[in-house]
């Protein structure tokens, strides 16, 4: 982890928490934070499967906003963790409805960043009169030149990296790591799915930030959630249809939207941010100079709490 932007709100505790059941097999967990009659807010972790941290609270001025934040299906402290079966987009989009009615949420504003941005594009566009705007980061729009990008472009980039995560794969294999990686994962014997799942988070994470960081201790909750849902998700290409969620941008480009995105971001590259932007011209691009993927670098987290400023301001961007 980076050192934490100074940008940040102070930390802060959850005013309420618990766990949601959301069928026979997924019990979600939720937290609220803030005040208990701002501008309500919802905030869409990445992965899928990264689940929450206590950072993302610090985006939104406490004594303006009402944060509700929740650790999708399989991830976090949801359970089961890693769980792959009945989860899906459309899924996920159910339990947000059912936070919101539970939360007697008319509207909220939507913040989300990597998946997060998938995730809040694919509600808003499901429904739109539930939303106030977004705030997205790091886009991905789940199509299939960004999962190739995802698990071989970036080699022109970490070639290194890209060799440790194929070696454990035979060679006949290697033609299509998604599914080789796959059908390990979301096996039930732990002697195949851990290895693979480590060896999928540590891909990922270690090419997050533009900078090199000290590397976190590994996180059971983090590489099973990131390893099975990721390559299940991607597998099923985010269970939407190639380029659906720029297609339906319409039924949303009447709200006010703010899309951060790191120039040299290799893991979800600008040019979905761009592409977006260019079928949404109402939107506002924030495309930070110095920055990689991770939304606690300092440009991207300094224009994240700018973005949440100048909508408790003036309820639109600039």
């Amino acid at each position: 982890m980076p050192a934490i932007p100074t940008c940040l709100f102070p930390p802060i505790q959850p005013t309420r928490h618990g766990m949601l059941e959301v069928d026979a097999l997924h019990t979600i967990y939720w937290e609220e934070v803030g005040n208990p009659k701002g501008i309500p807010v919802l905030f869409l972790h990445g992965g899928p499967g990264a689940g929450l941290s206590p950072q993302h609270r610090r985006f939104f001025d406490p004594q303006h906003y009402r944060v509700i934040l929740f650790d999708q299906r399989g991830a976090g402290k949801s359970t089961p963790l890693g769980e792959w079966r009945e989860n899906t987009t459309q899924l996920l989009i159910g339990d947000i409805e059912t936070l919101r009615e539970q939360f007697g949420v008319d509207k909220w504003l939507v913040f989300g960043g990597s998946w997060g941005s998938t995730l809040a594009l694919a509600y808003g566009e499901a429904h739109p009169e539930r939303c106030l705007g977004f705030i997205l980061r790091g886009i991905f729009l789940c199509t299939a030149a960004e999962v190739d990008w995802f698990l071989h472009g970036v080699r022109w980039f970490y070639p290194e990296l890209y060799d440790e995560f194929v070696a454990p794969i035979p060679e006949a294999e290697r033609a299509d790591l998604l599914t080789a990686y796959t059908s390990r994962m979301l096996c039930d014997d732990p002697d195949v799915y851990w290895p693979a799942a480590r060896a999928w988070s540590r891909f990922e994470g270690r090419r997050v930030f533009l900078l090199p960081q000290p590397e976190d201790t590994a996180s059971d909750t983090l590489d099973l959630g990131v390893g099975r849902l990721e390559s299940h998700y991607m597998a099923n290409q985010g269970f939407l249809d190639e380029d659906q969620l720029v297609r339906d941008v319409g039924r949303i480009a009447h709200l006010p939207c703010v899309i951060v995105q790191g120039r040299y971001d290799v893991i979800c590259p600008p040019l979905s941010a761009y592409r977006l932007h260019q079928a949404w011209p109402g939107a506002r691009l924030r495309m930070v100079a110095d920055a990689g993927h991770g939304a606690l670098e300092a440009g991207i987290a300094k224009a994240l709490v700018g973005a949440t400023e100048q909508f408790k301001r003036s309820g639109r961007f600039d």
